[in-house]
């Protein structure tokens, strides 16, 4: 392992046994926390992250199943060792099915102990990844202390180790390509290409030639072949983004690559083989969408053999002023600029402020209150003016829409006359469907017409 101390969570509500068991990691080297109840365990886990919990499985209160369900619900990757007096092996036996990664009777053995602990450290989390690539390089993009994003970043590092697919879930702004890149990083493909497109950026034709190539003549404007994106990143990594977008038909194109290994460019006729490890990334409820047919079920549970989810801003506070002054050192330089910190009133203000734009509006606000600042430190005020302002450009997907439609039928009354067959007619909806658009945005076409004469 790349770090030179592991952290070994220890639970036991004996402090005699509890205070052997700390003695005797602590002289194998390990940093030890010691606890005296799995509530309290459970405490110390949201505010640090071991690399393995040893704990007592008979517990007043909470017992050392409990607890292992506990951590397993929100640290799935965290190995747990269990110890048990003689009477209680069946109990730890069951345990061990469930996902428990080993028990140990008491009284233990101490090389026996530390060749169990070894043995977790080594297969766990900790370790595992660490031997793929060295320390924390893989994942330096992404900046956290949040323990459920530590989880994330957990089970990246898992994943990574094999060719699984892996769909990231997560609010826009949320940083999907930051995940993905890090998979990438840590997996054996990382010294080759980690290529990356949004599905729903560009229209279906361009989306299919981009994702797949094509040869000259086959379309008004292919000049030249173009390899296509798969090809791009063969042995390596594609990223698809906003992948429930993706319109039907290049869903079903999309499922036959991941099937037979080989693309076919538009307008050629052989495939060509790939070696591609596909990860991709949405924020739209996916089953919701096959609900209503507008995905496919086949190629979701093609792409969805890992499932991540990001979670927001909003649920991981701790890591704004960490964010924020990363990305004021990255400013200040970009823009040469001696600006050494943020106002305290400032950080209080981003660290309760909403962030629908999650860690994309955060960057955004910071650059515009370090392009506008001329001190060294960023006051309240310009922080307070560059979150209205991103407020405005971050309106919800519900809000936006509401605005679009009420413009849009505002402007057809405008241009009608408030005459409403014409509107409804160039809306192409019919009467009865426009009138209850009209009802829903409470606009009445009479104010809209022509005053008389």
């Amino acid at each position: 392992m790349s770090e030179t101390v592991r952290r070994i969570l220890a639970v036991d509500d004996d402090p005699d046994l509890l205070r052997l068991l700390t003695i005797r990691l602590k002289s194998a080297g390990y940093d030890v926390t010691a606890v005296e109840s799995a509530e309290k365990a459970l405490a110390q886990l949201s505010v640090a992250r071991p690399h393995l919990v040893v704990t007592d499985l008979r517990m007043s209160g909470m017992d050392g199943t409990a607890l292992f369900d506990a951590i397993h619900n929100t640290h799935s990757t965290l190995p747990v060792i269990i110890l048990t007096a003689h009477g209680t092996i069946p109990d730890a036996v069951a345990a061990t099915k469930r996902g428990v990664f080993g028990y140990l009777t008491k009284p233990f053995d101490a090389q026996e102990l530390l060749a169990e602990v070894e043995r977790a450290l080594a297969v766990g989390v900790a370790a595992g990844a660490d031997a793929m690539v060295g320390g924390d390089e893989w994942r330096s993009a992404i900046i956290t202390r949040n323990p459920a994003m530590e989880n994330v970043l957990a089970k990246a590092r898992l994943v990574a180790a094999n060719d699984a697919s892996v769909l990231i879930y997560g609010e826009s702004g949320t940083g999907k390509e930051l995940l993905a890149q890090a998979i990438h990083n840590a997996s054996a493909r990382r010294n080759r290409a980690f290529v990356a497109i949004n599905c729903g950026a560009m229209p279906e034709q361009l989306l299919e030639s981009e994702l797949f190539g094509h040869v000259k003549g086959a379309f008004t404007g292919a000049v030249r072949d173009n390899k296509g994106l798969f090809q791009t990143a063969d042995k390596g990594t594609l990223f698809l983004d906003e992948i429930g977008d993706m319109p039907l038909p290049l869903q079903v194109k999309l499922l036959r690559v991941l099937q037979e290994k080989q693309v076919r460019p538009v307008g050629a006729i052989q495939s060509i083989e790939v070696d591609v490890r596909v990860i991709s990334a949405t924020h739209r409820d996916i089953e919701t969408e096959m609900t209503g047919g507008r995905f496919r079920e086949d190629l979701y549970y093609r792409l969805n053999v890992v499932a991540l989810k990001l979670p927001p801003l909003t649920e991981r506070r701790e890591d704004i002023p960490l964010l924020a002054n990363y990305f004021l050192a990255a400013l200040a330089k970009k823009y040469n600029k001696t600006i050494n910190s943020i106002a305290p009133e400032a950080l209080e203000l981003l660290v309760s402020a909403t962030w629908p734009g999650n860690v994309r509006q955060l960057y955004n606000v910071i650059e515009q209150s370090a392009a506008l600042c001329n001190t060294p430190l960023i006051p309240v005020t310009l922080v307070q003016q560059a979150i209205q302002h991103q407020q405005t450009e971050f309106a919800s997907f519900e809000q936006a829409r509401k605005q679009f439609e009420r413009d849009y039928l505002t402007r057809l009354l405008k241009i009608t006359a408030g005459n409403v067959s014409q509107a409804a007619k160039l809306a192409q909806r019919n009467r009865t469907e426009f009138y209850k658009l009209l009802q829903r945005h409470e606009l009445d076409p009479a104010l809209f017409k022509a005053p008389k004469p």
